[in-house]
């Protein structure tokens, strides 16, 4: 058996363990500020460790297979893993996990469908994977942020939606101002970046190509890319999600359905 690819790995290893000198550093300063943080860091890291030298090696074995089959396996993967992680965020949303894996899915998938379709990448496993990781990251955090508001502000104003529902306002008209709200703040940091990216810091796939070796005006056209789908995807996933939601929210008879609203 050829065990070169594993002294490879390993010799590639010792920048990544050298570079453990800063988490030491910030370890012996939680220490002397008695944060109590020393046991969670040296966890965090060894598990970013372990975690990211098995999906070095998953990932190496689908480029290396080249089927598209591949590329939706770990596409619903990461999706299961973003529902579940958005659910858990907003929690109090009844089948959150379900609502907020649906709402990554369609933002995701019509994003990516664009995408192939424009030729702007190539429909192979190193493109599409690394690509849909980052979409379906940034629709995770946007999903959850946007569900768990959108629950909170309509439990804070219930009385007015229930003003507005004895007036005849159907559900959407009586969470327009809510729905608006949640999105708002949900998208914000993502509209944010896009507004301050390279000015204030270079984002990781621009950094990693200029560091791979690639010319900075490669690497912008690509970043650009990068953002414009970011924007896609989390715009669709979280105003999907609102959609999901208010059949939870409303009973058939377009009331609020109060338990949904009565735990903290």
């Amino acid at each position: 058996m050829d065990w070169d690819w594993l002294f490879e790995f390993l010799k590639g290893m010792i920048k990544p363990v050298a570079a453990l000198a800063v988490v030491l550093m910030a370890v012996l300063l939680s220490f002397m500020q008695k944060l109590g943080l020393e046991k969670e860091m040296i966890y965090s890291i060894f598990r970013a460790f372990l975690q990211l030298s098995v999906i070095g090696f998953v990932l190496q074995f689908i480029f290396n297979q080249e089927k598209s089959g591949w590329i939706v396996l770990a596409y619903v993967f990461m999706v299961s893993v973003a529902g579940y992680t958005a659910g858990q965020r907003a929690k109090h949303v009844p089948r959150g996990k379900y609502v907020a894996g649906v709402s990554i899915l369609a933002g995701t998938a019509v994003t990516m469908f664009l995408l192939v379709i424009l030729n702007v990448f190539p429909f192979t496993p190193r493109y599409i994977i690394p690509v849909a990781g980052m979409m379906v990251g940034n629709a995770m955090t946007v999903t959850g942020v946007t569900m768990k508001r959108l629950r909170d502000d309509i439990k804070i104003q219930m009385s007015l939606v229930e003003t507005a529902l004895a007036l005849g306002a159907t559900p959407r008209q009586a969470t327009l101002e809510q729905v608006k709200r949640a999105l708002v703040i949900a998208l914000s940091p993502v509209l944010d970046n896009a507004k301050t990216v390279g000015l204030i810091s270079l984002p990781g796939a621009m950094t990693g190509l200029i560091m791979g070796g690639a010319s900075p005006l490669e690497a912008i056209q690509l970043q650009i890319v990068v953002m414009n789908m970011m924007v896609g995807a989390t715009t669709v996933s979280s105003i999907m999600s609102t959609y999901l939601c208010w059949s939870a929210f409303f009973t058939k008879s377009y009331q609020l359905e109060t338990r949904v609203f009565s735990s903290d």
